[in-house]
């Protein structure tokens, strides 16, 4: 599985700045402190398990499944980054569950 760094280094500077942009909604302290990287990292390898666990048609092979689900988690980081209030929806998630 492809961790955030890793999509951060591969990536291209349109890739990089979601990625940028994904660390910064998991703050260390609040808005306007660095990110929490070791938090984002981790929401965002429940956000590839997520996508994993619908893009497994059974006539897949295994590396086009983890191919999918890179390409997929790239695009939400794209797509999310291009709102200026979005949430990370693991950390909405998981708010919902603690109220």
């Amino acid at each position: 599985m492809i961790t955030l760094h890793e999509v951060h280094e591969q990536g291209s500077e349109a890739v990089r700045a979601a990625v940028l942009a994904f660390g910064a909604r998991h703050p260390l302290d609040g808005p306007g402190a660095e990110p929490d990287w070791s938090w984002a990292e981790k929401h965002f390898t429940y956000l590839i398990e997520a996508i994993m666990g619908t893009a497994a048609p059974p006539q897949n092979s295994a590396a086009a499944i983890v191919r999918r689900t890179k390409n997929e988690a790239i695009g939400f980081l794209l797509a999310v980054n291009t709102r200026p209030n979005y949430r990370c929806p693991i950390c909405v998630k998981r708010q919902r569950h603690s109220l």
